[in-house]
């Protein structure tokens, strides 16, 4: 494995840190995990913010096709993607001010962790944001 990522204390203290998550390829369809997951933050206290060129709006907030379209600034980039897109939403990412890039669990691309990494990213793969904020964000 040539990627690895931060330490618990280094999770804990992004997730502590975040006020805002950019969510790409989150879907307006509440069996769909995305949606779970995101919902599930948002109650925790996280702005959700959609990206994802086919809805109008989730969560009650207003969808966006790509990151570069958010008209506000977001702590993190937490990803809904097949492992194979990862290296164009990696390039996306490096065009915002967001420098967490979060891949949800059972999605790793090693292109797109090593070019995050030369621009700067703390880079979280094959983890679940949800999961990781109820085991250590109390």
């Amino acid at each position: 494995m040539s990627w690895e990522n931060p330490s618990k204390e280094k999770l804990k203290e992004i997730l502590e840190s975040t006020k805002t998550i950019a969510v790409v390829g989150l879907s307006d369809n509440p069996e769909r995990t995305s949606y779970q997951i995101s919902k599930k933050m948002q109650e925790n206290g996280y702005r959700i913010i959609p990206v994802n060129p086919t809805v109008v709006e989730v969560l009650g907030e207003k969808a966006y096709a790509s990151l570069q379209d958010i008209p506000e600034e977001f702590d993190l980039i937490n990803v809904f993607r097949r492992p194979e897109y990862l290296p164009e939403i990696a390039k996306d990412a490096t065009m915002t001010n967001a420098k967490v890039f979060w891949a949800q669990q059972g999605i790793v691309n090693e292109e797109a962790y090593h070019y995050l990494k030369e621009h700067d990213f703390t880079v979280i793969m094959d983890l679940c944001i949800k999961v990781v904020h109820s085991v250590l964000v109390k």
